[in-house]
C-alpha cells in the first residue's frame, strides 16, 4: 500500500466519523464512494463491505460520548435494531448477488433520494420523555418494528449505516427530539452494520488493511465531531442543509458514473 492510498484511507476515515459525531448518520453514505474514487477500492462489492467494517467502529465509538451526555433511549433503540438486524441480513445477501455497475447506479440515486429528504421540513410533535414500557408498547412497537425492518433492508443491500434514515424512523416512530434519535441512532447504526460487515467478511469482501486505517482515522474525526457539534447547535439546520447538497451531488456523479 503506498504513501497516496495510506493518506487517502486515513482522510476518509476521518471525514466518516466527523459526520457520524455530528449528526448521527451520513458518513456511512459517503464511505463507499471515498473508498471507490478517493482510495481506489475498484469493486464496489469490496467497497462496501470494507465501508461497513469501519463504519460499525467509528458508530461504536460515537456512541460512547453520546451516551454519556444521556442522549441515547436504549429500550427503543434495541427493538429497532433488533428489526434492522432481521432486514440487514437479507439485504446484504440480495446486494452481494446484484451486479456491481448497478448496484452503483441504485447506491447514486438512493443518495439523491435521502440528500432531498433531508431539505424537507419536518413538523412533528416532540416527546422528550418517550420510554418504551408496558403502557406505551402497544402505540411504539407497531411502528419501531417495520420501519426499523425496512432501514436494514437498505442498510443491508448498500452496505450503509443507515443513520440518515434510522434517524427520521425514529422521529417518526416515537417523537422523540433529534439529539435523542442522533445518540440513539448510533446503536442501531453499529447494529446494522455489524450485520452487514459480518456477511462481506465472511465472504472475504473486506480491505483489512484499509478498514484499519479509516477505523484511525475515523476515531479523531468523530472526537472532532461530536466537539463541532456542541458549537454549532445553533446552525445545526444550516449545517443538515449544506451537507444534504453535498450528498446529493455526490450521488449525481455516482449515478452519472456508473451508466
Amino acid at each position: 500500500m503506498d504513501t497516496a492510498t495510506i493518506l487517502a484511507a486515513l482522510v476518509s476515515g476521518g471525514v466518516i466519523g466527523l459526520i457520524l459525531g455530528l449528526v448521527g448518520g451520513g458518513g456511512s453514505i459517503l464511505a463507499v464512494p471515498l473508498l471507490i474514487y478517493g482510495v481506489g477500492i475498484r469493486s464496489p462489492h469490496a467497497a462496501i463491505g470494507t465501508a461497513a467494517v469501519a463504519v460499525t467502529a467509528n458508530a461504536l465509538a460515537s456512541l460512547i460520548g453520546h451516551a454519556r451526555a444521556g442522549r441515547v433511549k436504549w429500550r427503543c433503540a434495541s427493538v429497532f435494531a433488533a428489526s434492522g438486524m432481521i432486514g440487514a441480513g437479507l439485504g446484504a445477501e440480495l446486494g452481494k448477488a446484484f451486479d456491481g455497475k448497478r448496484l452503483l447506479v441504485l447506491f447514486g440515486l438512493v443518495m439523491i433520494g435521502v440528500g432531498l429528504s433531508m431539505l424537507r421540513k419536518r413538523r412533528t410533535v416532540e416527546a422528550p420523555n418517550v420510554r418504551l414500557t408496558r403502557d406505551t408498547a402497544a402505540t411504539l412497537l407497531p411502528r419501531l418494528v417495520p420501519i426499523g425492518m425496512g432501514v436494514g433492508l437498505a442498510a443491508g443491500f448498500f452496505g450503509i449505516g443507515g443513520g440518515f434514515l434510522i434517524v427520521p424512523g425514529l422521529v417518526v416512530a416515537t417523537a422523540m427530539p433529534l439529539p435523542f434519535a442522533i445518540g440513539t441512532s448510533l446503536v442501531v447504526v453499529s447494529a446494522l452494520g455489524l450485520t452487514t460487515a459480518t456477511s462481506y467478511a465472511l465472504s472475504g469482501l473486506v480491505d483489512w488493511g484499509v478498514t484499519a486505517l479509516l477505523v484511525a482515522g475515523g476515531v479523531g474525526g468523530t472526537i472532532a465531531g461530536i466537539a463541532l457539534g456542541k458549537l454549532l447547535g445553533t446552525r445545526k439546520g444550516l449545517l443538515e442543509r449544506g451537507f444534504a447538497a453535498m450528498v446529493i451531488a455526490i450521488g449525481a456523479y455516482i449515478t452519472a458514473s456508473s451508466i
